[in-house]
Parts: structure tokens; C-alpha cells; sequence
């Protein structure tokens, strides 16, 4: 009887033991967990974290809600997707890191958002980008270049922003800095994609021939004999403006079609030449 109980008594504190233990270990920080360091190597760069007050101020230039389909190049530990998806954007992080991907995974749980924010682990260079509205990335200048082609043929109007670095001779649209909370790289820059108007367009009355480098247009309006330089020509996306004369034209490009107002009074409208 006394043998019995005393089993009895042995069982009840290993059972206890063994609880207490997994108790433990489940209030633990898992061990293992990946951490990256900042200056470790990637495949194109090595990682820097964009600060979080630059992160807000890019999404601000790109003016992103809800509506947008956000999409980061290089993302990291993840948050530029997460902060996108806070703000009710559908994210998606690009990333060759296939610990960061699994990382930022986490952190998107933890934030409550993994219904919005996503990730994979894709090269930049091999990925689709077209069903973007907006473009984030902190990658240098000669990844940005390489990029570009890819990123003019995305659809006008779509929105790009770069930590820090440039895209080469496209200039940007916009440039905001960061003072507070931001002790390096704190500069955004904001490209807004632009339609593709470079060519001869036919009006009713005359004909429009336009030269394009990125969103700056010039060239000529031809009436009959009378041909007159454009001038202050600029693409906003799918939006053209440029003066022709003491006549300012707006209006908006959609495929072949270009059609607007005149400053002066009145509508315009032209269509792309066939080559």
C-alpha cells in the first residue's frame, strides 16, 4: 500500500515537472529565431533598414489608401509592406532573402496584417511588377537604372519611390526629407510613370509632332504652313500640358488618343500617326 502510494506520488511530480517545463519554454524567446544585421550581404545590396519616419514619407508622397496595390523591391525585415498594409494597401514584399521573406512574414502576424501584407522570394529582375499602383525601393542607383526600362513600361500614372537614390537622368517628380526621427538616408523621391507620346499625332486642323525624354515633352504644333514651337511641355502620368503660342492645351493620354481643353476656349483632340 505504502510502495503504491509512493508511485503514485512519483508519477504526480513528473507530470507536474513535465508541465512546469513546457510552461517554461513557452515563455521563452524561441532560440534560433533568424535576426539580420544591418551591412549584411544581399544578392544586388547589402541590407540597411529604411527608418521608419522615411518608410511614412514615402507612402505619403506616393499618396497611398486603400485602393493601391503596393509593391516593395528589396523589402526586407518587411516593413515598408507592413506600414503600407496599415494604411489599408494591399502589399507585396520582393525579396531573394529567403529568411527575410519568413521574417517579415512574422512581423506582418505580429502587426496583425498577413491578410494584406504578403511576401515572396523572387529576383527583382525575373519578377512582374504590372499590376502595381505604387513602387517602393532603397536599392542603388545602378539597380535602379537596370530597373528602369521595366518601370517606364508600367501602366502611366503608377508611382515610384526611392529611398536616397536616383534613377540616373529621369529626374524626379517630387523630393521630401525627413529631419526628425531620421538620422541617415532620409531623402524620398517620388517618379510618377508616364504615358508614352513621343511621334506624330494628327488633329482635325494641323499636326503635332512630340519629342519625349522621361515626363518632359517639347516639339512642334503645325497648322497649314505655320509650325510653332511647344513649349513648358510636361507629362503627369496619363495628364499632358504644354503651350503652343499664347494657347495653353491640357489633356489627357489614353493609348492613341490624346483630347483636352484649350486655355483659350474650346477642346482638342488628336490621334497617334501610324508608322
Amino acid at each position: 500500500m505504502n510502495a503504491s502510494r509512493c508511485v503514485r506520488q512519483l508519477l504526480l511530480v513528473l507530470f507536474l515537472s513535465v508541465i512546469a517545463a513546457e510552461a517554461n519554454a513557452q515563455s521563452q524567446p524561441v532560440k534560433g529565431e533568424y535576426q539580420p544585421q544591418v551591412g549584411q550581404e544581399g544578392k544586388d545590396v547589402i541590407w540597411v533598414p529604411t527608418p521608419q519616419a522615411l518608410v511614412d514619407k514615402m507612402l505619403d508622397m506616393a499618396k497611398v489608401t486603400p485602393k493601391d496595390y503596393v509593391m516593395d523591391l528589396g523589402s526586407g525585415d518587411g516593413r515598408t509592406v507592413i506600414t503600407a498594409a496599415k494604411r489599408g494597401a494591399k502589399a507585396l514584399g520582393i525579396e531573394y532573402n529567403p529568411d527575410m521573406v519568413e521574417l517579415s512574414k512574422r512581423n506582418a502576424a505580429k502587426e496583425g496584417v498577413s491578410d494584406r501584407a504578403n511576401f515572396v522570394k523572387a529576383d527583382l529582375f525575373e519578377s512582374d511588377f504590372s499590376q502595381a499602383t505604387v513602387i517602393t525601393m532603397f536599392l542603388l542607383p545602378d539597380i535602379n537604372i537596370r530597373l528602369r526600362p521595366k518601370i517606364l513600361d508600367l501602366r502611366p500614372g503608377t508611382r515610384v519611390v526611392s529611398n536616397s537614390f536616383t534613377m540616373g537622368e529621369w529626374m524626379a517628380d517630387e523630393e521630401g526629407t525627413v529631419k526628425n526621427g531620421c538620422a541617415s538616408y532620409c531623402t524620398a523621391l517620388l517618379w510618377i510613370v508616364p504615358a508614352k507620346v513621343e511621334g506624330t499625332w494628327q488633329l482635325p486642323q494641323g499636326e503635332l509632332a512630340l519629342k519625349q525624354n522621361f515626363q518632359m515633352v517639347s516639339g512642334t504644333l503645325r497648322s497649314g504652313n505655320v509650325s510653332t514651337p511647344i513649349a513648358n511641355g510636361r507629362l503627369n502620368g496619363d495628364q499632358i500640358s504644354f503651350t503652343a503660342g499664347a494657347n495653353q492645351y491640357t489633356g489627357r493620354v489614353n493609348g492613341n488618343i490624346m483630347e483636352g481643353n484649350v486655355g483659350s476656349g474650346g477642346s482638342w483632340k488628336a490621334s497617334r500617326a501610324e508608322k
